[in-house]
């Protein structure tokens, strides 16, 4: 449980993290993806250079880790390590750099996962469903054999089994990205609320928090992800710990929309935003 003494509470105010500025407004990125994702080819040091380019005041590098699927291909956690600290030095006053990473976790794969975070130094971890018994949702494997009624609840129902049993992390990412892999297409949220609501339930109670991700702008998406009435569902359940990423593989989307999100997250309810500081978070106003 963190402490809720006075130095508790400076650290997730805010105010003092941003030194001389009238506003105090925190503009970050947290959920970004370099060269160490095998999905990337973008040197981590161009993306920085992005970042300045566009204002960013602080950016939480999450590179992928998903055992079970992948072998060689998982973030070197050394090399990643070493060049997060160097470059934290070379741009120490001018970016925020954090220690993230983005763990696609599955039930068979959780202790490995466990391990990986008791032995590095993070910031901050995104808990990400990408497969479901090794079976990846991009290349329809997992969807292939069932109904869209189907697959869909059993993505829901793979999270709800995860977050009960894994606690080794700071947001669940991208809540409802099973939508972008439906070839059948919309699928109504009144159909998954009722095990949503089970999820954040038990996400709260955990102390954990949610993303919102806005590669829903890139990919096309009708809707935000999650979208704006699962949003509301997670403001309605006490949820607070929210932060916004864009999920980005390339320094064109750094920071993609995430002032627009900001002011409809104001629209649903929400006051605040998060950053974090080893594994803790700093709440940001809207």
């Amino acid at each position: 449980m963190r402490d809720e003494s006075d130095e508790g509470a400076d650290r997730v105010s805010g105010d003092k993290l941003i030194a001389g500025r009238k506003d105090k407004t925190m503009f970050a990125d947290y959920h970004v993806h370099t060269c160490y994702s095998d999905d990337s080819e973008c040197p981590v040091e161009d993306m920085i250079q992005r970042a300045l380019e566009i204002g960013l005041d602080e950016i939480a590098f999450t590179d992928h880790v998903d055992y079970g699927v992948k072998t060689d291909l998982n973030c070197d956690y050394e090399k990643y390590f070493k060049e997060l600290a160097l470059l934290q030095e070379k741009y120490r006053g001018r970016l925020n750099i954090k220690k993230g990473i983005e763990f696609g976790v599955q039930m068979h794969t959780m202790e490995q996962y466990r391990q990986d975070f008791a032995r590095y130094p993070f910031d901050f971890v995104i808990l990400s469903n990408h497969q479901v018994g090794d079976r990846e949702f991009w290349n329809y494997e997992f969807q292939q054999g069932r109904t869209q009624e189907e697959y869909q609840q059993a993505y829901y129902e793979a999270i709800y089994e995860v977050v009960q049993n894994y606690k080794d992390y700071s947001v669940l990412g991208h809540v409802d990205m099973i939508k972008r892999y439906d070839e059948f297409g919309p699928y109504p949220d009144e159909k998954i609320l009722g095990i949503v609501e089970k999820i954040f339930r038990q996400v709260i109670a955990d102390g954990k928090g949610i993303e919102v991700n806005t590669s829903s702008f890139k990919y096309g998406l009708p809707d935000l992800m999650p979208s704006r009435r699962i949003l509301k569902l997670y403001h309605d359940l006490g949820g607070r710990i929210i932060t916004l990423g864009s999920d980005t593989h390339e320094t064109v989307h750094l920071g993609d929309h995430i002032p627009e999100v900001k002011r409809i997250l104001k629209e649903i309810g929400f006051e605040q935003f998060c950053t974090f500081e080893g594994m803790e978070p700093v709440f940001w106003e809207l």
